[in-house]
């Protein structure tokens, strides 16, 4: 090497350089997984900011409270109907059934017209009110607007207070943020966490030689699937009691459901992450790939599950696609659960869908994986 001149020695960097490059070009381009998750995580953040996420609300789900059964009260329902920002799903005869359905989430709010609602009309007094669910502060914020909305068009009607209608917020009166914040922050850290740890189980023993030992024992598959999970609970559990412990004492968080609930709602959401995190497990060959893969599934999760954009204002194909995660079902226990006091029964429908991932995502696991080196 000495005797080389410096020509002759660039010359020979340069085409190590190639070399070893072009190699790498080539492993990459085999490493398929690796491959696509280059092309679509990009991708997907595209489609996931400039389509789906949307932050002008619209379509919230509330209930109507007709109690004047007037014509009265469909024109005033049907012009609130036309501002775009509501849709009705349901209308109830007592106020106590609107208040019921906003805890167990199946409305957002509920429009109350009272019996006299023409002699309100008349004296230009407040027409109605607003049930409002002040848990999503974004929902309520679009709530929020209707209350002044005009109606002198419509019946004749100027307010002579500052308002149409009177609002009660109901959960979270003061609209902090960190109400909101910090249950749905509670999802967002099981499914990073719980996801990251058992991505990468079978493909850790696999890397580090593990695996041949696992081959002559008599541990069926399984029951390897079940016993990779089961420590990670505990991991689970205690990260609940760490953000929402310290929830409550310094951002003053409300706890209204009972602990059993939160505790039992948060174990059917930390079974299924960690049963999606075996699926990655079970398909990738390298820990870069299983990260790559959680990454993959992450973005999603924190962007379509409600926890930064609520899903009323997200497109119907962005709703069908949040619809498979398991932190957007979530998202709706534990914010059910910890600010409006629902328990299981009504949130029922979430709670079955991660058993039955939980129980589906095992299945297909342990069929997926080989005790085998290949």
């Amino acid at each position: 090497m000495s005797g080389l001149t410096l020509h002759q020695r660039v010359v020979g960097s340069f085409f190590r350089i190639k070399a070893i490059m072009i190699k790498e070009i080539r492993q990459l381009s085999r490493d398929r997984i690796t491959f696509g998750m280059v092309v679509m995580i990009p991708l997907i953040q595209l489609l996931l900011f400039g389509y789906a996420i949307n932050t002008d609300v619209r379509n919230i789900p509330i209930a109507v409270v007709d109690q004047s059964e007037s014509a009265v009260g469909r024109m005033i329902t049907e012009s609130v109907k036309a501002t775009q920002v509501i849709t009705v799903k349901a209308a109830y005869a007592t106020v106590g059934e609107a208040e019921q359905a906003i805890t167990a989430g199946e409305v957002r709010g509920a429009l109350v017209l009272p019996s006299d609602l023409a002699q309100r009309i008349a004296q230009h007094r407040t027409v109605g009110q607003w049930l409002v669910d002040g848990s999503d502060t974004m929902v309520s914020a679009a709530l929020l607007q209707l209350r002044d909305m005009p109606l002198q068009e419509l019946v004749n009607y100027e307010p002579t207070g500052p308002s149409t209608f009177e609002v009660a917020l109901f959960f979270n009166p003061e609209r902090r943020s960190a109400v909101n914040i910090v249950p749905g922050l509670l999802g967002v850290i099981l499914t990073m966490t719980m996801i990251l740890f058992t991505s990468a189980a079978i493909v850790r023993e696999r890397e580090r030689g593990n695996l041949e030992l696992l081959i002559t024992t008599p541990v069926h598959s399984l029951e390897l699937m079940v016993a990779k999970i089961i420590p990670y609970i505990f991991v689970g559990l205690l990260q609940v009691c760490i953000i929402l412990g310290l929830g409550h004492y310094i951002f003053a968080v409300p706890i209204n459901g009972a602990l059993t609930q939160i505790l039992f709602g948060t174990l059917l959401f930390i079974s299924a992450s960690l049963t999606l995190g075996l699926l990655i497990s079970t398909v990738a060959q390298t820990q870069l790939q299983a990260m790559q893969m959680t990454i993959f599934i992450l973005l999603p999760s924190i962007l379509l599950s409600g926890f930064m954009f609520p899903y009323e204002a997200m497109p119907v194909a962005a709703q069908w696609i949040s619809e498979i995660l398991p932190a957007t079902h979530f998202m709706r226990m534990i914010r059910g659960i910890v600010l409006r006091g629902a328990d299981l029964m009504d949130l029922w429908r979430d709670a079955l869908w991660l058993f039955g991932f939980t129980v589906v995502g095992i299945i297909i696991a342990s069929m997926r994986f080989k005790k085998s080196l290949d």
